[in-house]
Parts: C-alpha cells; sequence; structure tokens
C-alpha cells in the first residue's frame, strides 16, 4: 500500500514538474520578446550595413530607409516614439543565426521569404513588406538589352543568399553558361564588379538601383528589364513568438490600411474624428483592437503620425521623393495596379 501510495506521489511529482518545465519554456518563447523590448525601453533590429533607400547611416550614425522606417514604425507602435529603434547592421550570412540567438528583436533587411528559411532557422515572415524580384546589372557598354543574352558572362553574386541559387536555376532553365564570381560581402561583390572582375552583377533590382546610385558614372551602368525570380521581401521573427510576430505583422497592415483609407501623417487628427467604421476602427475610436495587440487603442495612430502610411514610407525612401526613383510597380496598392494587399482591421 505504502509503495503503491509512493509511486503516485512520484507520478505526481513527476507531472507537476513537467507542466512546471513547460510553462517555463512557453513563457520563454512565445512572450520573452514583447516583455524584454518592454522592459528594456527599445526595439532591436537587424538591418543591412549600408543600402541607399532600405537602410544606410550617415556620417553620423542617423539611419535612414524604408527598411529603417518600418522598425520604427513597430518602436511606435509600442512605445509612440519612433526613436526607440535602435540598428544592428548584419552580414547577410549572419543574420538568421543573430536573429536565432537573440541579438535582434526583427530583422528589417531586404530578406526573402522563402520556406526553407522558415523550416530551417526556425522563423516566421510575417508579411511581405516589398514584393522585390532578381535582375541585372552590367556595363551600358556591353550593348546586351536581355538577360537571355548573358550567355558566357562573368557574373558577381553575393555568397549566403537566395541570389546565389536563382542565379544558377535561371541560366540552367535557358541552357546557358556563366562564370560565377561568389563573394561573402556585398561591398566585396560591388568592388570586384567595379573593379572589372565581372561583367555582370546579380540581385534585387531594388538593391541595383542602390548600387547604381554608388557607382563613380552610373549612368554608364544599365538594369536589364528582365526580372528572374519572386523576392518577397519581409520582416523576420523568431518562431513560438506569437504575440510578437502579430505586432510586427499589424504594424505592417495598419500601415498598408491606412494608404488604402487616405490616412496619412498629415491628416491623421483629422481621421480620429471621422464617423466611418473603417477608419474608427484604425484609429482606435472604435473596438478594443489594439488591446487584443497588447498594446494601446491608438497604436495605430502613433505609427502613422511618427513614420507615415506604407505609400508615404516606400515614396520618400524608395520612390518619387528618393533619388533611387524605384517605380511602385508591384508594391501599388491592389486597388490602383498592385498586389500589396492588407486584411481588414475588423
Amino acid at each position: 500500500m505504502m509503495r503503491t501510495f509512493r509511486g503516485g506521489l512520484l507520478i505526481g511529482l513527476a507531472v507537476a514538474v513537467l507542466v512546471a518545465i513547460g510553462a517555463i519554456v512557453y513563457e520563454f518563447y512565445d512572450t520573452r520578446t514583447l516583455k524584454r523590448t518592454v522592459r528594456r525601453g527599445e526595439v532591436l533590429c537587424g538591418v543591412n550595413a549600408g543600402l541607399p533607400g532600405f537602410s544606410i547611416p550617415d556620417d553620423k550614425g542617423n539611419w535612414t530607409g524604408f527598411d529603417v522606417d518600418f522598425c520604427r514604425a513597430v518602436a511606435a507602435a509600442i512605445f509612440d516614439d519612433p526613436k526607440k529603434a535602435k540598428f544592428v547592421p548584419l552580414d547577410a550570412n549572419e543574420r538568421f543565426t543573430e536573429l536565432q540567438k537573440r541579438k535582434v528583436d526583427i530583422l528589417s533587411r531586404n530578406s526573402t521569404w522563402s520556406m526553407a528559411r522558415e523550416t530551417t532557422y526556425d522563423l516566421y515572415f510575417p508579411a511581405v513588406a516589398y514584393y522585390d524580384g532578381q535582375g541585372f546589372m552590367l556595363p551600358v557598354a556591353r550593348k546586351i538589352d536581355s538577360a537571355l543574352d548573358l550567355n558566357g558572362s562573368k557574373v558577381c553574386v553575393q555568397a549566403s543568399t537566395t541570389t546565389a541559387l536563382n542565379l544558377a536555376d535561371y541560366f540552367r532553365a535557358n541552357n546557358m553558361k556563366y562564370e560565377e564570381v561568389k563573394l561573402p560581402k556585398l561591398d566585396d561583390v560591388v568592388k570586384a564588379y567595379a573593379d572589372g572582375k565581372c561583367d555582370t552583377l546579380t540581385a534585387d533590382v531594388s538593391q541595383l538601383y542602390a548600387l547604381r546610385l554608388n557607382m563613380t558614372k552610373p549612368l554608364d551602368h544599365t538594369i536589364l528589364p528582365d526580372v528572374v525570380s519572386k523576392e518577397p521581401l519581409a520582416p523576420v521573427v523568431r518562431q513560438r513568438d506569437d504575440d510578437w510576430m502579430m505586432i510586427v505583422k499589424w504594424t505592417l497592415y495598419a500601415m498598408i490600411n491606412a494608404e488604402e483609407l487616405g490616412i496619412d501623417s498629415k491628416n491623421i487628427d483629422e481621421a480620429l474624428k471621422s464617423k466611418k467604421p473603417d477608419v474608427m476602427r484604425l484609429v482606435g475610436t472604435e473596438g478594443n483592437y489594439g488591446e487584443q495587440l497588447g498594446l494601446t487603442k491608438d497604436w495605430a495612430v502613433r505609427i502613422i503620425r511618427h513614420v507615415g502610411n506604407y505609400g508615404e514610407m516606400y515614396e520618400r525612401n524608395v520612390g518619387s521623393g528618393s533619388k533611387l526613383q524605384i517605380p511602385r510597380g508591384m508594391n501599388q496598392l491592389w486597388n490602383a495596379g498592385g498586389i500589396q494587399y492588407a486584411p481588414p482591421i475588423r
């Protein structure tokens, strides 16, 4: 009888210990990022070390760019202060492992969403911030106007990127030969191209626009019209961090919905007086959508007031208000000819 009692007691204790461990693990994975971010008082954001239009510091260490602004939007949603975003430059070959190791809370670093990256690195890509595709840049002097005429080219490409994989796929699919010059750092890739060690440079089209801007003679280089891959660029967070993933995802969706509703940083105060149901839900005068995210009622107002809507973020960094002048194209809203589309807040 005593032995049976002791056995039952041990089993009960074992179950209790397992439940406690499970609770600790759940706490560690599912809520740690948001709680630590709030306790720390800033969002740690992994960005490209220097890509004009997307993330680049000036000589005083002030960061600007599309990816930078998105991080500031997340900080605005949480803290009502876009300055609470701190930027950590990461190379392509270290970005995902550094996120895994919790060196940063979020990657906003021109990273392509793919199945392998989610499964291999145990990460989530919450939503597409920028629809891109891979292209080719080469000297105008080569007199080539189609990627199908690149047979025999010597191509510079960055290692540890989907770009290198797409390059191999494209040339193999079209029965063309090429010589690959693969280097680990983007700066080295660009330098090799500028020094004539290759006659073609491949990267995402948005990146090519930015890199051409920094060439000694930008007009001596052309970007071919061919887009040879799908490159949905998205912010990245860790899996089993659902509350954090929801905030990152809906920060982007709030900015897209705001543009669709005609709400921007200039008229946000007028929007707060609106009686339109969809506007009221966005700005928090109806419903408790902010509280459901663990934020305040005015979470979206904070984002729009401090950073702007999606269109404002796009135009000033990479679009008509920038040196890059990249057309909106696919990144136009769904009701204006593009494919940017956000689920409704309701």
